[in-house]
């Protein structure tokens, strides 16, 4: 048997699955690629769409990818788990016990052996230690929190519908999966009439906070402005320069001391690695716990693990910044990781990751989309909104599909999902 080099990818995100899709079967030298994907979760799902699973605008079941599947696909392993810690030393990846939803254990606790690993673990909401925020409030970060989110809207929606009670959701943070989830729960409210929810759209208030000058911090302002414009004609009222001192049962108490009433409570604000790579010593982090990466996006003190995606940070040569926490910026590296990973493993010289800014699109559910052009070509920075920019936006996600699936099979998938369209339900009512 073939000598194998073994590539353990932890997450299974934007970054982490295109990796080990794209890695799998591919040659060392004289050694074959041996690729484990790790992820808590049992299927993918394009982070940029959870809030429509959130809202229930979106089948969950119709957007996924079952990692099984994918790896059946493409010949890499999937192991399912959440990941306790890394021995560095012995090059092993420690995976907690995987429990069913009743508590059952399915798998006991395992050590996976690597020769290189690659940290693609994504990135969660920070709540900068605000009172009341772990005890009170919803985040959507992943497919399973996204799904319990909309199992909980759906009952709040019956419980106001039937006894006639007002609802009021308050979201914190003013960057895209904000902006983005409060306007699809307006569509939300506005479809639940139509499957009988009276008056569902008078009953149900929305309330976006965020503690900077304005939404959508990096974005262009002319996006911003059109923006905050659009969603208070929907209704949703805006605060802006309004910091969050403590969450209270009741909703949000502000730094002027005043309190914004919401039942349901929604935490997006902030950016942060996970708490497990806090826990890795000797590892060079920043204060978000991202790890610090090279131009190879190897990181800085470990030559057998690499970082790409939300959890890593990357300062280009000659910027100021690190580059933001993007799926824009985990695709590109993740294309890059997997196709110079051989040559790195054998130290053949291969060029710095470089980065393209595509622009930026935000979409208000089928309201209304907004997007500035990339930083090159004829039209630089060009501002694009209503279908065109709705179009952009729906061709990121089938791009990804096609990255995963091939090009025919991610066309008969975006079929799929058309033809659901006119004959399923708009939004899910089971």
């Amino acid at each position: 048997m073939a000598e194998t080099h073994h590539v353990v990818v932890l997450g299974g995100g934007v970054a982490g699955i295109e990796v080990a899709t794209r890695l799998a079967g591919r040659a060392v030298g004289e050694r074959q690629l041996k690729v484990t994907l790790i992820d808590r979760e049992t299927a993918h799902v394009w982070k940029p769409m959870l809030h429509t699973i959130a809202a229930g605008t979106r089948d969950v079941y119709q957007q996924q990818t079952a990692y099984v599947a994918q790896a059946r696909s493409h010949g890499f392993v999937f192991q399912p788990g959440e990941v306790l810690g890394i021995d560095r030393g012995a090059r092993h990846v420690l995976l907690a016990p995987w429990l069913s939803a009743q508590g059952q254990e399915l798998l006991h606790a395992r050590d996976i052996p690597y020769d290189t690993l690659v940290l693609a673990l994504g990135s969660e909401a920070n709540d900068f230690g605000t009172p009341g925020v772990r005890e009170h409030c919803r985040t959507i970060d992943s497919r399973r929190q996204a799904i319990d989110f909309n199992d909980e809207i759906r009952l709040r929606i019956l419980q106001s519908a039937t006894e006639d009670k007002p609802l009021a959701i308050g979201i914190v943070g003013g960057g895209a999966t904000g902006v983005e989830l409060a306007a699809e729960l307006i569509q939300l409210a506005t479809l639940a009439e139509y499957y009988g929810a009276r008056d569902m759209s008078r009953k149900l208030s929305v309330v976006l906070i965020e503690s900077g000058d304005r939404l959508l911090a990096a974005f262009p302002d002319r996006i911003a402005q059109a923006t905050r414009v659009r969603l208070e004609e929907l209704g949703i009222a805006v605060k802006v320069g309004a910091k969050v001192m403590a969450v209270e049962p009741e909703g949000f108490r502000l730094s002027d001391g005043s309190l914004v009433e919401a039942g349901l409570k929604v935490w997006a604000a902030g950016v942060k690695a996970p708490d497990l790579l806090a826990r890795l010593d000797g590892l060079e982090m920043t204060r978000a716990h991202q790890v610090v990466v090279g131009p190879t996006l190897r990181t800085t003190r470990d030559e057998n693990i690499y970082a790409l995606g939300d959890c890593s940070s990357l300062t280009l040569q000659g910027q100021a910044r690190p580059l933001p926490p993007t799926a824009q910026v985990a695709h590109q590296q993740a294309r890059y990781l997997a196709r110079w990973m051989p040559d790195l493993l054998t130290a053949r010289p291969v060029p710095n990751f470089t980065y393209r800014d595509f622009g930026s699109l935000v979409s208000l559910g089928g309201f209304d989309a907004y997007g500035s052009l990339g930083k090159f070509g004829f039209f630089k920075g060009g501002f694009i909104r209503g279908r065109v920019a709705q179009l952009g936006h729906a061709m990121l996600y089938r791009s990804h599909q096609a990255r995963l699936h091939g090009f025919w099979h991610g066309s008969l998938l975006w079929l799929v999902d058309r033809i659901n369209a006119r004959i399923r339900p708009a939004i899910r009512v089971d």
